[in-house]
């Protein structure tokens, strides 16, 4: 089991959606941190994070087992959180919070992000699966 988890955790770090995934999380720490507070009545800067946390966490949690309905709903929330991140940051600079090039720099890491994303889900065996008692995929 050790050998297992030492075996898929080497390769999960190696993921390029992965390491895109780590890149949009240090520019929010950084868009983040040069946002006025003050000014920052909706805690833009907060929910950003938020969002950005969220990214790598669920790479994570769908590369920790292969069933590929845990790994789409992974997928799903990764996509939820990158959109609200895109929409967050759309509202940082239309409030004036930041400038508009540090934001620029986080829309093109997740339009990059994305590219890697859609490469990731399609990789993604839905031959590997159980049914569940939500049975959605079968509507």
């Amino acid at each position: 089991m050790d050998d297992y988890f030492e075996e898929n955790s080497e390769n999960y770090n190696d993921l390029p959606v992965l390491k895109k995934a780590n890149d949009i999380l240090k520019v929010t720490f950084a868009l983040s941190d040069i946002i006025d507070k003050e000014k920052d009545e909706l805690m833009l800067a907060d929910q950003m994070l938020s969002n950005a946390l969220t990214i790598p966490s669920k790479i994570a949690g769908a590369e920790g087992g292969n069933l590929y309905s845990i790994r789409f709903d992974n997928a799903t929330l990764i996509k939820l959180s990158a959109r609200e991140l895109l929409a967050q940051a759309s509202l940082v600079e239309k409030e004036g919070l930041c400038d508009k090039e540090y934001v620029q720099l986080l829309r093109d890491e997740i339009e990059e992000f994305r590219i890697l994303f859609l490469n990731w889900v399609s990789s993604f065996d839905k031959d590997d699966d159980l049914e569940d008692e939500w049975n959605i995929r079968n509507l």
